[in-house]
């Protein structure tokens, strides 16, 4: 049951909570109480709610969706309620009268309100009447007074301050520099190769030398043999090393 499941989410730290087309019961949800105390973000969008007077009290609460509902009115309750809401949207439900918009003056933290779809918005002089009622609104229906577009970070509740484009830019950073890293030890394995051909060169240039000087002298020639086998062994060692690190 929603009060069954409910109880189980408040043994974690609930943040965000979506109950999209939940059936109210009486202008109730079931389950959601004021035990989600942490909750930063709700949405209750066409659940059948008529009013907003039964939402429990929740303090940290910053964004609520309540679009396509049928709220006439009595948003007094939402300051008691939600103190620090940030983000309402309000869109297709029966709002009608800038009056009606009031009581959200006393949510002294709103930065944006939704009203799409509500009567209120074919009055006259709509957008000049709402943001003269609500001094603390940035945003009206995605747009602020200067009719400038709100960016993707202002309509997000995710409390660190750092928006998406500059998350990007820090991951192309790391991308870059990981690509140059990569391209430094490419280098580097090259270089080691070179050496170690160049070892090799130098042993098969040694060993003929000695072949010619002591050609005839078999313990001579046992003692290269060694040499040659100690001095291929550390090739190898140095090559498998190289390739490790890559």
């Amino acid at each position: 049951t929603p009060s069954a499941f409910a109880g189980f989410l408040n043994d974690f730290v609930v943040r965000e909570l979506v109950l999209d087309n939940c059936r109210s019961v009486e202008g109730k949800i079931e389950g959601l109480t004021a035990e989600f105390v942490n909750l930063e973000f709700l949405s209750l969008i066409n659940v059948g709610l008529i009013s907003v007077s039964n939402l429990p009290k929740l303090g940290k609460l910053k964004k609520l969706e309540l679009s396509d509902n049928r709220i006439s009115g009595g948003l007094d309750v939402l300051a008691e309620k939600l103190p620090n809401l940030t983000h309402l949207n309000l869109s297709g439900n029966k709002l009608k009268d800038i009056s009606t918009l009031e009581p959200l003056k006393k949510l002294d933290n709103l930065k944006s309100l939704d009203l799409f779809n509500c009567e209120v918005t074919n009055l006259n002089d709509y957008r000049e009447s709402v943001f003269k009622l609500l001094p603390q609104l940035t945003y009206l229906d995605g747009y602020d007074m200067e009719d400038r577009e709100a960016s993707d970070s202002d309509g997000e509740v995710d409390g660190d301050g750092v928006d998406d484009d500059e998350d990007e830019e820090g991951e192309e950073e790391e991308d870059e520099d990981g690509e140059e890293e990569d391209f430094d030890e490419e280098e580097d394995d090259e270089e080691d190769e070179e050496e170690v051909e160049g070892e090799e060169d130098d042993e098969e240039v040694s060993g003929e030398d000695e072949e010619e000087d002591f050609g005839q002298d078999g313990e001579v020639d046992e003692e290269d043999d060694d040499e040659d086998e100690d001095e291929d062994g550390m090739c190898l060692f140095h090559v498998f090393k190289t390739q490790r690190i890559s």
